[in-house]
C-alpha cells in the first residue's frame, strides 16, 4: 500500500473516527476530549482499573499520560498497556515529568516495557527516560529539543519506538532518522496540557496508520504538523493565551488535507 500524504492521514481520520482511550491528568481530560473532537477522532477517558483493560480491546489507539498518577491510575496504565501489548495496538507514553520523583520513574520504565509505539514528551522529560540527569521543573522543560536530540535517537533506538520531543522545534525520531517541525507559536507553551493534548493527538493519527515504521513515522508527523499548523494560524487572531485556546480548537477543526500537504515546514534528515 503506498505510503499516505499527511493531507491523506487527516482525511483517513476524518472518515473513520478512530476511537482513542486516553488515561490522562485531571487538568488534560476536557482539553483532550476537545482536541481530539475537533481534529474528527472520538475520545474515551477511562481510568478505572476495573474496567480500563477491557476497554482498550475495543479502541483502535491508547494514550497514557502520567501529569496526575494515583495508584489507581497507574494499575489501570498497567491494565490498557498489557492489553495494547498483546492486541497490537498503537499506543503512545507521555511521560510528564519523568525526573520529579522516583515513583513516576519506576512506572514509566514498567511501562515501557510494554511496547509503546511513541514516546512524546519535552526535552527534560526524554533526557530523564534515556538515563540523563535533567529533571526539568515539574512539567516544564529546563532543556531544548537541540540539547535532547541525541538522547531521543538513543532512547528511540533501545525501545524500538518512535520518540517526539516538543519544543520551539519539535523533532520525531524513530533511531534512523529525524523529522523536525518547524512552526506553532510562543503562545503555545502558556496554555495548559496542549502537550496532553498532542500525545491524544497523535494516538488518533497512529490509530489509523498502517502497522508498518513507515506508516507510524509518517502518522506521528502529521500530528506535529497539525498542531504546529493550527497554532501558527490560531494565534494570528489572538490576543493572548485566553483568546488563543478556542482560536486553536477552531484552527484544528479547519485543517484541510491541503493545508497538511501545502503549508508544513518540515526538514528530514537520514543517516546522522
Amino acid at each position: 500500500m503506498a505510503l499516505l500524504t499527511s493531507g491523506g492521514y487527516l482525511q483517513t481520520l476524518q472518515a473513520h473516527t478512530p476511537l482513542v482511550h486516553c488515561i490522562t491528568n485531571f487538568v488534560a481530560m476536557n482539553s483532550s476530549a476537545n482536541i481530539l473532537l475537533a481534529l474528527g477522532a472520538s475520545p474515551a477517558m477511562l481510568h478505572a482499573r476495573e474496567e480500563a483493560g477491557e476497554f482498550t480491546a475495543l479502541a483502535d489507539a491508547l494514550s497514557i499520560n502520567i501529569g496526575t498518577v494515583s495508584p489507581d491510575f497507574a494499575d489501570g496504565m498497567r491494565a490498557t498497556t498489557r492489553v495494547a501489548c498483546d492486541n497490537g495496538t498503537p499506543w503512545v507514553l507521555d511521560p510528564v515529568a519523568v525526573g520529579a520523583t522516583a515513583y513516576r520513574r519506576r512506572l514509566c520504565a514498567e511501562l515501557m516495557e510494554r511496547s509503546p509505539t511513541l514516546i512524546r514528551g519535552n526535552a527534560s522529560e526524554i533526557l530523564c527516560l534515556n538515563g540523563m540527569a535533567n529533571p526539568g521543573r515539574g512539567a516544564d522543560s529546563t532543556a531544548s529539543t537541540a540539547e535532547a536530540r541525541d538522547a531521543a535517537v538513543e532512547l528511540a533506538r533501545r525501545q524500538g519506538c518512535l520518540v517526539g520531543v516538543s519544543g520551539e522545534v519539535d523533532l520525531i525520531t524513530d533511531g534512523e532518522r529525524i523529522t523536525s517541525v518547524y512552526g506553532g507559536h510562543a503562545l503555545m507553551p502558556r496554555i495548559t496540557t496542549l502537550g496532553c493534548g498532542l500525545s491524544a493527538t497523535a494516538a488518533a493519527f497512529l490509530g489509523v496508520a498502517d502497522a508498518t515504521p513507515e506508516s507510524c513515522f509518517a502518522a506521528a508527523t502529521t500530528a506535529f504538523g497539525s498542531f504546529s499548523l493550527a497554532g501558527e494560524r490560531a494565534a494570528a487572531g489572538a490576543d493572548g493565551p485566553g483568546s488563543f485556546t478556542p482560536a486553536f480548537l477552531d484552527a484544528l477543526y479547519h485543517l484541510q488535507a491541503e493545508d497538511l500537504d501545502h503549508h508544513l515546514s518540515l526538514e528530514i534528515r537520514h543517516g546522522f
